[in-house]
């Protein structure tokens, strides 16, 4: 899974500095390249009772040829990546049978 908004909230149990655990809060979202065949998405997940950095999110989606990649690094959300193919047919499928 690889989020370009929200948070994911199973590994947070609650915020280091003022042991609340509420709903975070993101700021500081900047988003560019969302008109060419790459866009960045970048935000902080932030306490919202003390407003404490919890974790920086960083988001990249990006058109290699006949492919669409995502990848996400997030000390909250994970890290994860994935490749899916634009076409009817993933040729990268059928060459596995």
């Amino acid at each position: 899974m690889c989020l370009d908004t929200g948070s994911y909230l199973l590994n947070f149990r609650k915020c280091y500095f003022c042991d609340h655990k509420e709903e975070m809060q993101v700021i500081n979202k900047q988003q560019n390249g969302q008109d060419s065949e790459e866009e960045f998405v970048t935000y902080e997940h932030v306490c919202s009772h003390c407003n404490h950095v919890i974790a920086s999110h960083e988001y990249c989606f990006r058109v290699d040829g006949d492919f669409q990649e995502y990848e996400m690094d997030c000390m909250l959300c994970g890290r994860g990546e994935d490749v899916v193919t634009i076409l009817p047919d993933d040729m990268r499928m059928e060459q596995e049978l």
